[in-house]
């Protein structure tokens, strides 16, 4: 009787991340989720926070007193390969667009250089870059050191903000594909010299989808709900505008923010200016469980989004798709990819958000029109069935693994 045929090990990815697990990028664990329960062996590393222990996993975190470690490691790889350290001198400080940019870069450089025995031991199959930003400068420093094949992402900041990464086409030149969110993520990796053939749209997703919640008959007060981090690309200015303005008009509602930012004294305050004290409350971060619940009590989600002064804006923010998947009617703002998801009529409705008028007469109609309620959550829900699903989305993200390891070309 012959023995079994030994078992071939599953291919290891290494998977850089900015910070993971982090609170609010429940997107990622669930992606990270998918992969894990389908089998394949991630290896989970975090270069600037988070760190532990992720389902079972452990979750290499960079302590910074590390950088001590350059100290010998530089001349060490300078010596091993100068043409390498060369080049990475050149790109790393070729014009960064902030400083801010510039310190990402260089920490994560510093990542690969302290990790570059530590990814020869382990020579996986593939590492993926998460972020266009850091976890890629990390991810082309050890492919150009030692080979090792990789992929990106790009999605948001690490395209916008500043004009983006200033190192965003040398990284992703070598990089076998580029994975992002949004088709508006796609055409400006385009405009940014990413080749058509390696961009591939594969967007986030829930689990599993929620009970569509029923109809709140009587909606007045019409409950809202934003969830959003305090910073200046969600256009708080506005929306506190447009609340104002729904109490000047005698449109009875309350509103719930959700969220921690830089801008959360300018919001209180800007609150107790408009004496809008007792119709809107800061409620700072809530876990994913109490988000849910909120999901629950609202009629409306409210995206005011803007394109930042330094150009930072969103995708397509994941708390719309979840309201959207629960029943929770939202109104956007047109800024960046939102209306991928939200067609004006059809998934829910779209005003500029400097219009507050417009937002007025929108909501106004939501708080007395079923019909056109359940017109507009049927849409959504559509949409999310059809483009919303982890394991479907993640399952492509593998798929794109598999083909990279074996060296065929995906098509986009």
């Amino acid at each position: 009787m012959k023995p079994p045929a030994p078992v071939a090990p599953r291919p290891v990815v290494a998977c850089l991340f900015t910070t993971f697990p982090k609170a609010t990028e429940t997107f990622l664990q669930r992606e990270v989720s998918v992969l894990l329960a389908e089998g394949r062996d991630l290896r989970l590393y975090s270069i600037w926070g988070g760190g532990g222990e992720f389902e079972g996993r452990p979750v290499v975190l960079f302590p910074k007193w590390k950088l001590l470690e350059l100290l010998w490691l530089l001349p060490w790889h300078a010596l091993r390969r100068p043409s390498a350290l060369a080049a990475l001198a050149r790109a790393a400080l070729r014009r960064p667009p902030s400083l801010l940019n510039l310190g990402e870069n260089l920490v994560s450089v510093a990542f690969a250089l302290v990790h570059a025995g530590h990814f020869r031991r382990l020579s996986p199959s593939h590492i993926h870059a998460v972020w266009a930003g850091g976890p890629a400068a990390a991810a082309w420093t050890l492919w150009r050191l030692d080979g090792h094949p990789f992929s990106a992402a790009g999605h948001a900041y690490d395209l916008y903000q500043d004009g983006g990464d200033g190192w965003l086409r040398g990284k992703l030149a070598p990089a076998l594909f580029v994975r992002t969110s949004t088709e508006m993520g796609a055409a400006t990796l385009r405009e940014k010299g990413v080749p058509l053939e390696k961009i591939h749209v594969i967007r986030r997703g829930l689990v599993s989808l929620p009970p569509l919640k029923p109809l709140r008959v009587g909606r007045s007060p019409l409950r809202l709900l934003c969830v959003a981090r305090l910073v200046p690309k969600k256009g708080f200015a506005h929306q506190l505008a447009i609340y104002a303005a729904l109490r000047a008009a005698g449109v009875d509602f309350e509103a719930l923010i959700v969220g921690e930012g830089p801008l959360h004294d300018e919001i209180a305050r800007e609150i107790l200016r408009l004496n809008l004290g007792d119709r809107v409350r800061l409620l700072g971060h809530r876990p994913q469980n109490e988000v849910a619940e909120l999901r629950a009590w609202a009629d409306v989600l409210l995206h005011t989004g803007v394109v930042a002064a330094d150009g930072d804006r969103d995708g397509l923010p994941n708390v719309i798709p979840e309201a959207m998947a629960a029943g929770v009617v939202v109104v956007t703002s047109p800024a960046a990819a939102t209306t991928e998801a939200v067609a004006d009529g059809v998934s829910g409705r779209v005003a500029a958000p400097e219009d507050a008028d417009a937002w007025v007469s929108i909501l106004r109609d939501l708080a007395a029109n079923d019909a056109l309620c359940e017109h507009l959550r049927a849409g959504a829900r559509a949409w999310v069935e059809r483009e919303f699903d982890a394991r479907r989305n993640a399952g492509r993200l593998g798929a794109l693994f598999d083909a990279a390891i074996s060296g065929s070309h995906p098509a986009n």
